[in-house]
């Protein structure tokens, strides 16, 4: 689980490769929760939601911080999806199938779930 994490952080840039079902799994996870805590944080600090409304400079603080953050952790989780692809033998390609409602999500939840093929990604 934390060589996982370790390695989401260490390849955050890297969109090339491939990367496993755990490597994959544990850091969404990970970050789901951890997003949940910093996000109800932040609300107990302000006494309010930080993204609704921005009154003070502390709330303009916190909503640039936890913006910062968000963006980060997309920008990895962006690279990790797009080796999970490679490591299935799909092109990173793929990953815009997560736009077409309803059933592109699901199929994009069954592309990294698949299990790791010998493919051409591979280093």
């Amino acid at each position: 689980m934390t060589s996982s994490y370790k390695k989401f952080w260490s390849n955050l840039l890297n969109f090339s490769g491939t990367s496993g079902r755990a490597d994959y799994w544990w850091p969404v996870i990970i970050n789901y929760i951890l997003g949940a805590i910093l996000a109800t944080g932040i609300q107990a600090l302000l006494g309010h939601p930080y993204n609704v409304h921005i009154y003070t400079l502390p709330d303009f603080g916190a909503n640039f911080v936890a913006n910062t953050i968000f963006f980060i952790v997309w920008l990895g989780t962006l690279s990790l999806k797009f080796r999970r692809l490679h490591d299935s033998n799909h092109s990173a390609w793929w990953i815009l199938i997560d736009l077409i409602p309803i059933i592109g999500t699901i199929w994009f939840f069954i592309l990294m779930i698949l299990p790791t093929k010998r493919n051409r990604y591979r280093n």
